[in-house]
């Protein structure tokens, strides 16, 4: 199938739609091609090459919907899926919130947003597995402790989407991406660590060197060596990037229109109100080009967009689609994600911490005795409450300096509480994917350990 053909099909789905009873119908179509290549002990361990293609179509009768997806774009396939969907609305409820953007409301941003690269494309097979071994050979050789590895893998994908609805919205966009990442471990003694870094892309041209990522992923591994457990106290704790940015994505699952329209959030209600320190100012953007939360649309047809959710700790804006939009009274903030099929669900573009000015080598200097994360365990976030506690890993802090490995240990504190309590926020912001924030430090949590 050539590139126009797809986008035919999508809007012949919605044609076929509405020949078929439906007042309002939106189609997507999916195709990707994917390739993963994974090393353990400088040999080849497995080697993964696929593609994809599929079409999902969400209909409305009335205030009634039905959905379906099928990978079968034959005349006789299309003619199913349409069908599927008309039948699922058939015996569904009317739902007074359901329904498609209002015209005023879709539309995509303009300019080149960098989402693709040819070059991810055009890699031979050799080239990929030999970046792989290559990063693998760096950490294996960094350190005579360095006695095994779990692996190394390089991954790339294309991808198109295409999207088109009865309201005249017709849109599309590629997209590419290829990482590399490097898993090894490390033992002195009778203690054996492991650890990992990773380089993420749109681009083959934009990747870490993979002797870089091999070093990093070593010397990470190599300094949680012979961890203690200390005993329990309230001190500074400073949560690396790495670890901060699932902090960050909490906020975002606070902010999910939906959560909060359930009022499962402790977020819920209070916008306009204070509910962090002044220093904090948290952005949803899709619109940065290159990152790997942008688009030029969402999956409603609505442009991507900048929305300040936090501004200097002034909750300003939840983040919704169309659906949770008018549950709520409020207008859409463009960010309706969703598969082939179904209703659209609530996704975020590059969501992040707005960076501070001080350096993680500043912040770490001015704690005379505090805890670095660098890494967190289980599921401990509550979205209700606030209460977060989390089993934990990382180094102490004496004296301004990382002075030994620390694990078996849990952090436990209120999102709300730490929120207010961020007394420090790094320069060190770097997107690693579509959520990011810099060094955090919170003022007090209190360490679980002996």
């Amino acid at each position: 199938m050539n590139d126009n053909h797809l986008l035919e099909l999508a809007s012949d789905v919605v044609k076929r739609a509405l020949a078929a009873g439906a007042t309002d119908a939106e189609c997507t179509v999916a195709e990707g091609e994917e390739f993963s290549a994974s090393v353990r002990m400088r040999e080849l361990e497995n080697l993964k090459e696929a593609g994809s293609r599929g079409a999902g179509v969400r209909i409305l009768i009335g205030r009634k919907t039905g959905s379906s997806s099928t990978s079968d774009l034959s005349p006789q396939g299309i003619e199913w899926l349409v069908k599927a969907a008309i039948e699922l609305a058939d015996v569904t409820n009317e739902d007074p919130h359901a329904g498609l953007p209002d015209a005023g409301e879709m539309g995509a941003i303009p300019g080149e947003l960098r989402l693709f690269s040819p070059d991810v494309a055009l890699l031979e097979t050799g080239l990929k597995i030999e970046t792989a071994r290559r990063a693998e050979d760096a950490a294996l050789s960094a350190d005579p402790r360095i006695f095994n590895s779990e692996g190394a893998s390089f991954d790339s994908h294309t991808g198109r989407h295409i999207f088109v609805n009865s309201r005249g919205f017709a849109g599309e966009y590629r997209t590419s991406y290829c990482s590399l990442s490097a898993v090894p471990v490390a033992r002195e003694g009778e203690s054996m660590e492991r650890d990992y870094w990773d380089s993420l892309a749109r681009g083959f041209g934009g990747l870490e060197p993979p002797e870089q990522v091999g070093r990093e992923a070593a010397q990470r591994a190599l300094r949680r060596l012979n961890p203690v457990k200390v005993d329990t106290q309230k001190v500074p704790v400073v949560f690396e990037p790495r670890v901060a940015r699932g902090l960050v994505g909490s906020i975002f699952e606070a902010v999910h229109g939906l959560s909060v329209y359930r009022q499962q959030s402790f977020l819920a209600g209070k916008l306009g109100e204070k509910v962090a320190g002044e220093n904090v100012t948290i952005i949803d953007d899709g619109t940065i080009p290159g990152l790997f939360g942008t688009s030029p649309f969402d999956d409603e047809g609505v442009p991507s967009r900048r929305t300040v959710v936090i501004e200097k700790g002034v909750l300003k804006s939840y983040l919704l689609n169309c659906y949770a939009a008018r549950k709520l009274g409020m207008k859409t903030t463009g960010n309706a994600s969703r598969g082939l099929a179904g209703n659209a669900g609530i996704g975020h573009g590059n969501f992040f911490l707005e960076k501070g000015v001080e350096t993680p080598e500043k912040i770490l200097a001015g704690i005379r005795n505090g805890f670095y994360v660098t890494q967190v365990q289980g599921f401990g976030v509550n979205i209700v409450t606030g209460d977060y506690s989390q089993g934990a890993s990382g180094l102490w802090i004496r004296d301004g300096e990382l002075a030994f490995a620390v694990s078996e240990v849990t952090i436990a504190a209120n999102l709300k509480e730490m929120l207010l309590g961020l007394e420090t926020i790094g320069s060190d912001l770097e997107f690693r994917g579509s959520v990011a924030s810099p060094t955090l430090k919170i003022g007090e949590m209190t360490v679980g350990g002996k």
